[in-house]
């Protein structure tokens, strides 16, 4: 059994296109938007909208860990917007689900799949087409393994739009309980796998996935969320943990086997 896996694919429909080759199924670990590029600042929702100097403006402020200086540009853009009668909602959603018909339509099937940080699941079930499986605190068998999903992030001051609170996350990692693979997009809370060594931050893990990990020994820890992370992968007592990479920038899945 081949399954190839994916996180934080931002808009690369074109790789998403190939990922699956070669594999008897696909795995995504979410963040399929593109809002804002740290590395090209012309992509993205945020500089279709204001422009790439504006987007650079945020994009320094949040790595100086400006935080409130980089709401208050927010707003300052958002309200100008409004002002101009259109409002954020509606912009947001209109260049989002553009971005979801390209995707979705560039998943293989099967695709197995839940959700990051900077997706709408709401959405999801309008472009999700019939070979793709959306999991999020469930389980699925692939090849004779089970696997369980837990999708989302957790609060953060970037305010991303899938950002759950601390129990109901912990509430869905219990809901999946033990299982041979345990696939979130988010790392669990252990420093080397949390920085974002170009970002220069600590991104949020999970505490209640470290304790499942611990407690339940799945074969492997999969997840995504931290673009450079100082570790790509660590081993926590029988679990091996695996950042699966930050798609849009490689267009490479990792490569599961057995």
């Amino acid at each position: 059994m081949r399954l190839h896996v994916v996180s934080d694919v931002h808009g690369n429909s074109r790789d998403l296109a190939r990922a699956g080759e070669g594999a008897d199924a696909l795995v995504c670990l979410g963040d399929l938007v593109l809002f804002l590029d740290y590395a090209d600042h012309a992509r993205g929702i945020f500089p279709a909208l204001f422009g790439a100097d504006n987007a650079r403006r945020l994009i320094d402020l949040r790595t100086a860990r400006r935080f409130d200086e980089a709401r208050a540009l927010g707003r300052r853009l958002w309200g100008e917007l409004d002002a101009a009668g259109e409002p954020r909602e509606s912009v947001i959603e209109t260049a989002v689900r553009g971005q979801y018909a390209e995707l979705f339509a560039a998943l293989p099937t099967p695709t197995y799949a839940t959700f990051g940080n900077v997706d709408i699941p709401r959405l999801w079930p309008e472009y999700a087409r019939g070979g793709t499986t959306v999991l999020d605190g469930q389980r699925v068998e692939i090849g004779g393994r089970v696997f369980g999903f837990v999708g989302g992030g957790l609060p953060s001051p970037m305010r991303t739009p899938y950002e759950i609170g601390y129990e109901e996350y912990a509430a869905k990692i219990e809901a999946v309980g033990e299982v041979d693979v345990l696939c979130t997009h988010i790392p669990p809370d252990v420093p080397e796998l949390c920085y974002d060594t170009v970002a220069r931050r600590f991104e949020r893990g999970s505490a209640a996935l470290l304790d499942a990990i611990r407690r339940t020994r799945p074969r492997y820890s999969l997840f995504g969320h931290v673009h450079q992370p100082l570790a790509r992968r660590m081993r926590i007592g029988a679990t091996e943990c695996v950042n699966v990479g930050h798609f849009r920038a490689t267009g490479r899945p990792y490569v599961l086997e057995w």
